[in-house]
């Protein structure tokens, strides 16, 4: 790329001139205004992007939000664990430049992604019931949000997402063996065991809970009792979608896209449902168990551990891909231009230091593995 060699000099030249130009037209309105501010400035060059401190603040702003708002941290702590993880978040900002860069040279990619972004900005219109992007945009100005924010996020994500998946995910995925995939199966075994199942379901909605549970109950006691499951479920399942019952289609059986019985892998599903289910053979039903919603009641159509290819292929893919995509990063990383701003070098430099030095390690230590004879 243009600037992978380019000159310590240069580089200071390119970074003041990005600053000024950027910035020169808020910045001579808040001189006149007499009012300080603090300029937005590069804090570091990945290959031909620049990561802005605007950026790095957003992120800040984001992980700030996660620690006070979904873990219970104080807003002391919260800064100071902010202030405590700047080199790692910087860190993986430089990541998501990478893995970004990486989409714009994928053919196509940028267009799909646009495409899918636009389906969730139309999906959640419709699921709001607006009818027009002008009038989600006037929502959303008026909840002091940009929907070209928003925009920008989508891509961001769903990006980094398709690049990971076509890049590290399919390749584990489609390039596992048919002798890995039977020695991962025989050593795992109980990971595997699965089953197809009937529901009845029954809300909490404007009902107490003691009187869903009792409900629940001689239910169970009817459908051991002789009573025909899918029959019950057509009376009682309470499930819709769209306005409609679903036990009226299929008598409570849980089904995939293509209205066949779903196998669900027992280890997968929630803890409360395995646990009911796990000892229960074909036929067999469970207790009322309970879930966000109401109540489930269960019953086993089929059960079964042996060899499902795409289950186990899928089980070891997810297995190993968190180590390859790091291993993916990590090559990305080596392969970049990446150059501190002056002002943010004590922080991020020891770490891309440290990276380098493994980076080294690892490769030097794969260079001394003995190699498969042909």
């Amino acid at each position: 790329m243009a600037f992978k060699n380019i000159s310590a000099r240069a580089w200071s030249f390119l970074l003041a001139v990005f600053a000024v130009v950027l910035l020169a037209a808020p910045a001579a309105k808040a001189q006149e205004e007499g009012v300080a501010v603090v300029l937005d400035e590069p804090v570091v060059q990945v290959n031909n992007d620049v990561i802005l401190l605007s950026t790095l603040k957003r992120e800040n702003r984001e992980f700030r939000e996660v620690l006070v708002k979904q873990r219970g941290v104080s807003e002391q702590d919260a800064d100071a664990q902010v202030a405590q993880k700047q080199a790692e978040i910087i860190f993986s900002l430089i990541n998501e430049s990478l893995v970004m860069q990486k989409g714009k040279d994928i053919p196509r990619m940028s267009d799909d992604i646009e495409a899918e972004v636009n389906r969730e900005i139309l999906r959640v219109a419709n699921r709001e019931g607006i009818k027009t992007i002008e009038d989600l945009e006037a929502a959303m100005r008026a909840e002091g949000v940009l929907l070209s924010d928003i925009r920008e996020t989508l891509r961001r994500q769903y990006t980094q997402q398709a690049v990971l998946q076509r890049e590290v995910d399919a390749k584990i995925y489609y390039g596992l063996t048919d002798a890995e995939l039977r020695k991962y199966y025989d050593a795992n075994r109980a990971k595997f065991q699965s089953v197809t199942l009937s529901e009845i379901f029954l809300s909490l909605a404007g009902r107490s809970e003691a009187e869903v549970q009792a409900k629940a109950k001689n239910l169970v006691g009817l459908a051991r009792g002789g009573s025909e499951f899918g029959e019950l479920a057509v009376k009682n399942s309470e499930r819709e979608r769209g306005g409609v019952r679903l036990a009226e289609k299929n008598k409570g059986r849980l089904e995939d896209e293509d209205g066949k019985p779903k196998w669900f892998l027992i280890a997968e599903l929630q803890t409360n449902i395995s646990a009911g289910i796990k000892d229960l053979k074909a036929g067999g039903v469970s207790e009322p168990v309970k879930v966000d919603e109401g109540y489930l009641i269960l019953r086993v159509n089929e059960r079964d551990d042996a060899f499902k290819e795409n289950q186990v292929r899928g089980a070891l893919a997810q297995e190993r891909i968190p180590k390859e995509r790091e291993a993916y990063l990590r090559t990305l990383r080596s392969e970049a231009y990446i150059k501190p701003a002056q002002n943010y070098k004590d922080v991020i430099q020891p770490l891309i230091e440290k990276d380098k030095a493994e980076t080294a390690s690892k490769q030097e230590a794969q260079s001394k593995k003995p190699k498969d004879k042909k």
